[in-house]
């Protein structure tokens, strides 16, 4: 039986890299979309098995897509795609119900079997991927009903934070200083009890500030 895919990616060279991949198997590619804002239509009107996804996107933004997949199809699997090794990344995919990560320098094998795994009601977690945000995932406070007085400013660092970016990348897109950056990290890590900003993307996403 076909595997249906939907490949979701801002590049065209990705996507065309994915279908190679796959051709000659029995995982079709059904539909392509160039933004996370294409997939949600494309989904009410093609059937798919498995969604592959891309992280970060322009525009749009990968992880907030999966969080609106899974929120209106909790049962169709998401596989991530990023040329970044970044755990807050992880983290956030565990957390919104994605089933694997995948970089872009994976091998083909790789990619297949994942597909497969997924497509089986499986998930393509490893287990060093889980080992390294189990901490953030289990931190007590992260589950925990408490209203935070984060500022406004602080609030949309955290925002950045949970895309990934880093202090140098939020003082750009906000065009603030570097230092106020670094200062609003710990400021909003002290107020939110966690340790990193991992555990912080996790908390984030967990108390729907994201």
């Amino acid at each position: 039986m076909a595997i249906r895919i939907m490949i979701v990616d801002d590049h065209e060279i990705v996507r065309a890299g994915v279908r190679e991949m796959v051709a000659n198997t029995e995982i079709e590619v059904v539909a392509e979309a160039s933004s996370g804002g294409q997939v949600h239509e494309m989904l009410n009107i093609i059937a798919v098995d498995v969604v592959l996804l891309d992280v970060r996107m322009f525009p749009g933004d990968g992880l907030t897509s999966l969080g609106r997949i899974k929120l209106d199809r909790p049962a169709l699997p998401v596989l991530l795609l990023s040329t970044f090794d970044n755990p807050t990344y992880i983290a956030r995919a565990v957390a919104l119900g994605g089933s694997g990560y995948l970089l872009k320098t994976s091998s083909r094998e790789e990619l297949l079997e994942a597909i497969r795994k997924v497509a089986a009601g499986e998930n393509a977690w490893t287990r060093n991927e889980l080992r390294r945000v189990t901490g953030a995932l289990a931190t007590p406070r992260l589950n925990a009903d408490v209203e935070v007085p984060l500022t406004q400013r602080e609030n949309e660092v955290l925002g950045q934070l949970t895309h990934g970016l880093t202090n140098k990348e939020i003082a750009q897109a906000l065009g603030i200083s570097y230092e106020t950056v670094k200062e609003h990290v710990q400021h909003i890590l002290k107020k939110i009890g966690v340790s990193d900003r991992t555990q912080a993307a996790v908390w984030a996403v967990r108390n729907n500030l994201v």
